[in-house]
């Protein structure tokens, strides 16, 4: 995991849901391709054919509200999505995020579908290169920044017993 990531904007609004994400009918598969085939189908059909690999999400207020479940941020990380920015987040599809090694952060940023963002994870801004914009987020501590590095916190913990130091 870099601690700058730059990619692609995928724009949504406000409460975006699990189910927006990650429809229930799909819950039960056991296959990560098939998670990810189906991710963001109840916000926008056409996102699973055409997300690339690296492209972030920017999002509004209360992402991943609704029933807790893991599959959505897998779903998300598996389909290529590199991070997501919005406004605020559910707590339990936060924790379960960055638990998967996936970054998610907190912050207000004006962008639109297609346009070119920079993340600093360590630095704490976004820039939208697009627009020439910049904007503050708080900086990831080392703590999380390893996390995401070690590609989550299970992964985390065996490294850090491995070492000697957990």
């Amino acid at each position: 995991m870099e601690e700058v990531i730059r990619g692609r904007v995928w724009r949504f609004g406000d409460n975006i849901d699990t189910d927006m994400i990650i429809p229930g009918r799909y819950l039960r598969t056991f296959s990560l391709d098939e998670l990810a085939s189906h991710v963001m189908e109840g916000a926008r059909p056409e996102f699973a054919s055409e997300v690339k690999r690296g492209d972030i999400i920017v999002a509004g207020r209360n992402f991943g509200c609704g029933s807790s479940r893991e599959q959505a941020p897998v779903a998300l990380k598996h389909a290529g999505v590199a991070a997501i920015i919005a406004e605020s987040f559910a707590r339990i599809f936060y924790r379960n995020a960055i638990n998967i090694g996936f970054p998610v952060i907190m912050a207000r940023v004006d962008a639109a579908d297609g346009d070119e963002i920079s993340v600093d994870l360590k630095g704490g801004f976004i820039e939208n290169l697009t627009s020439g914009k910049r904007y503050e987020m708080k900086p990831f501590n080392d703590y999380m920044l390893s996390i995401l590095q070690d590609g989550g916190l299970v992964n985390h913990y065996i490294r850090t017993l491995k070492e000697g130091s957990g």
